[in-house]
């Protein structure tokens, strides 16, 4: 990989790591202007990045298959996870900027101690337009209302098959009962939409008119997601390709071209009557990097640029060097400026070796 370095007339390039493990307000300071986009967080290729995907902890209950490996032991050390008032600056800066829509990840996001608390500081903060969180709802029944108050406005919830021989043998643990319930409470406290994000692979394909039906028959927001190749696991859980599995749903149920709210990147279909959406995330198959307008922060603080390529950003050490806000958004500039165009998921599948828990899903 490239790196970036400083030289008399801008930046060049050289055979180390893109960004330096910590980059001083000084480095990023001495930039020319042209490498830092002053129309807000517009990159290089004309995407605006109006959100961002905050992983606030790699932890997880359960060991989904093509997220984090049974045996794992490569979690980051708490001293190293940016606290609450270290996050909610970012943001701050980050909004400043033009950043609408925040989502909380993980790892299981509900399991930060104090996250209520989190969700309520950051819910606040001005130009912040739209507060999701993405869970695997084992701790979703008590924490429903609570996660309403405090200003998540949307709900994704991961369910990968409705049988619990299913759910044990993909996500690791024998916990249907419990994602059931939390997305009971959830319906019952009044999240509207609540999308099921089921990662389509060989072990469940047949399984996908079972959560058609159940997504029906609650208003549900089904959501069908190609396996990504993160991780030597995610690689052997069978990639299956959406386009089919598409075209068919489409002729049975005679969707249409519908619109959701959100800013993530499925492309949904739906019944005439509204009655089911349906959307398709489709990395492999049909990428949407043309439109990508988001980043990710991971607990440990590092903004990575693409999902799957490894530009990436150390805000820890600026947050807890000494930066100003001006340091933190002239750093930010420099980040988004060289997000990448695109990933290489189908031309070099091996390439990225970090898990998904350790990036935020």
């Amino acid at each position: 990989m490239i790196s970036v370095k400083a030289s008399a007339d801008g930046l060049v390039e050289d055979q180390a790591p893109r960004f330096p493990p910590a980059v001083s307000g000084d480095y990023i300071l001495r930039q020319p202007n042209r490498w830092m986009n002053m129309d807000a967080l517009l990159d290089r290729f004309g995407r605006r990045i109006e959100y961002l995907r905050l992983s606030v902890t790699d932890r997880c209950d359960l060991r989904c298959a093509y997220c984090i490996p049974e045996g794992f032991k490569g979690f980051e050390e708490p001293e190293h996870w940016l606290d609450f008032d270290e996050l909610e600056r970012l943001i701050r800066v980050f909004a400043g900027l033009g950043l609408k829509r925040l989502r909380l990840t993980g790892g299981e996001p509900l399991l930060r101690r104090n996250i209520v608390d989190l969700c309520r500081r950051v819910s606040a903060i001005p130009g912040i337009e739209d507060l999701s969180l993405s869970t695997n709802a084992t701790q979703l029944a008590a924490m429903a209302g609570d996660l309403k108050a405090a200003g998540v406005t949307r709900l994704n919830v991961s369910l990968d098959s409705l049988r619990p021989e299913g759910v044990e043998k993909i996500n690791g643990r024998p916990v249907l009962d419990k994602i059931l319930a939390g997305l009971e409470a959830a319906r019952a406290t009044g999240f509207q939409p609540i999308k099921i994000n089921m990662v389509v692979m060989r072990e469940n394909a047949a399984e996908i008119d079972a959560m058609v039906a159940y997504c029906m028959e609650r208003g549900f927001v089904l959501r069908l997601i190609e396996v990504m190749p993160m991780g030597d696991t995610a690689r052997k859980m069978g990639y299956v390709d959406l386009q089919p599995v598409k075209a068919g749903l489409q002729h049975r149920f005679g969707l249409i071209d519908t619109v959701l709210r959100g800013g993530g990147p499925a492309r949904y279909l739906g019944t005439p009557d509204g009655r089911f959406t349906v959307g398709f995330i489709t990395p492999i198959s049909q990428h949407f990097c043309a439109t990508c307008n988001r980043v990710r922060l991971t607990v440990d603080g590092t903004l990575h640029l693409c999902l799957g390529q490894e530009e990436r950003m150390d805000f820890r050490a600026l947050l807890r060097g000494g930066a100003s806000d001006a340091e933190l958004a002239d750093a930010i500039r420099l980040a988004i400026d060289l997000k990448p165009e695109r990933h290489e998921f189908v031309e070099a599948p091996q390439k990225l070796v970090r898990f998904m828990n350790m990036t935020g899903g």
